[in-house]
């Protein structure tokens, strides 16, 4: 796909990160005749990494520190990164002066103009994105987009592979759901896995604002919209003020599943991500003959559940993206079958969760548990005594790989985010998996 798109305009990019897609959004917009000025909060030192990727682009130029409303105010348009606080002044400013604020994701779905599915939810999300991409890969033989919060890609650089016949699946968090929020436009395929507490430090413990972002990959469709969730999200999402739910609705409970159909990832929950998936699928035109045979193939995901390897009769599981107490519950209930031989390894930093739930489980399903530093570590330690204590993680692999046993299942599902120790998710994901592959 050919636009002009972003041709001879000014814009302002806004917190740019280090995981590789701001980086390529702004290459793709510089490429196609931007001029662009980066401003971010973080020092200078911290965003190198992403100033030398783009150090080949005389139209893209730097500025860290506070935000200064004259960075602003000439842009044709402000890209805005994930994580924005609400509350910021200069984006404030902004809306004052009519400036159009962007996101990603939604940017490339208002200049592609194909069909998209999207995926949100508190859990689940990028399992069932997953899910529905790898049915839709081996049913139609076609290249199917996969965009939104995918580690590594470019909302914009998936441009040039648009054509007439596309359609992409987009996992898509609170965060850029904001910049659908903006644009008044939602997914034509909406599913909406479940909604509880995260992200409590960021919402300042407000879950109706949590809520409304999460609302707009819904609120915007239109009457051939359909909407796939759960009824206990469709309860919430009915009495939003000023929605009118004029679309199709599709409520799933699990039960549209037989009891005889095999998924590779365990739990209870995968089976709930496999329904809604299929809702999703048939959406679209595929029979559920084709999307079963499809599914009893999926994979799993990496750092959901995943089974990395086993030795000498232990397994040893990486669920990296557990960042919720409630994830690593579902995940202990998965995977302990009665034995209670589970060694978790978990902890981080809080992101205003409760870890009452998660205390019980474990003390239910483990065998033991060693725990990271951390905020959200130090809320449960108190409550965990027989628990043991490590520095990192690669003292955790050690220190649970001396206690396992014949038959024991080693569980890296941290429960807490990642920013005590590492920069992201991502980071600690990759450590786990580079420790394990030499135990």
């Amino acid at each position: 796909m050919q636009t002009d798109y972003f041709k001879d305009k000014k814009i302002t990019v806004m917190r740019i990160g280090l995981l590789g897609r701001g980086v390529g959004d702004v290459k793709y917009m510089a490429e196609n005749g931007a001029t662009i000025k980066v401003v971010d909060s973080a020092p200078a030192d911290v965003m190198q990494p992403s100033v030398d990727e783009l150090a080949g682009y005389s139209n893209v130029t730097f500025k860290f520190g506070p935000y200064d409303f004259d960075d602003f105010k000439d842009a044709d348009f402000v890209w805005v990164g994930a994580g924005t606080p609400l509350d910021e002044p200069v984006l404030e400013k902004c809306r004052e002066e009519n400036i159009r604020l962007v996101q990603s994701a939604a940017l490339f779905a208002e200049i592609s103009k194909i069909p998209i599915i999207g995926v949100t939810g508190t859990r689940g999300k990028s399992t069932v994105t997953m899910m529905i991409h790898h049915v839709l890969s081996v049913v139609t033989g076609e290249e199917i987009l996969l965009g939104g919060n995918i580690r590594g890609v470019s909302n914009l650089q998936l441009l040039p592979k648009v054509h007439e016949d596309s359609l992409c699946v987009m996992e898509l968090d609170s965060w850029q759901l904001q910049g659908w929020g903006w644009s008044e436009m939602s997914p034509q395929v909406a599913v909406f896995t479940n909604f509880m507490e995260d992200h409590l430090n960021y919402y300042k413990n407000d879950m109706d604002t949590y809520f409304a972002d999460k609302a707009n990959i819904f609120k915007y469709q239109e009457e051939s919209g359909i909407f796939v969730t759960t009824p206990e999200v469709f309860e919430r999402a009915k009495n939003l003020p000023r929605v009118t739910l004029g679309q199709e609705v599709v409520l799933v409970d699990g039960s549209e599943l037989s009891e005889d159909m095999l998924l590779s990832m365990p739990g209870a929950h995968n089976r709930i991500n496999a329904a809604l998936a299929t809702k999703a699928l048939m959406a679209v035109g595929l029979e559920e003959e084709e999307i079963f045979a499809a599914l009893a193939t999926f994979p799993g995901v990496e750092g959901r559940l995943q089974l990395v390897k086993t030795v000498d009769n232990v397994r040893i599981y990486n669920d990296n993206n557990a960042t919720t107490p409630q994830a690593t519950v579902a995940a202990l209930e998965a995977l302990d079958l009665g034995n209670k031989n589970i060694i978790l390894i978990a902890g981080g930093a809080d992101k205003g969760n409760g870890g009452e739930e998660l205390v019980l489980s474990i003390n239910e399903h483990c065998k033991q548990v060693i725990l990271l530093p951390g905020s959200g570590t130090d809320k449960i330690r108190p409550k965990l005594p027989e628990a043991i204590s490590v520095a990192n993680l690669k003292e955790s692999v050690e220190e649970a790989r001396l206690l396992a046993e014949n038959g024991d299942i080693i569980l890296f599902s941290p429960a807490f985010s990642s920013f005590s120790q590492w920069n992201n998710e991502y980071e600690r994901n990759d450590e786990f998996l580079g420790l394990v592959k030499y135990v």
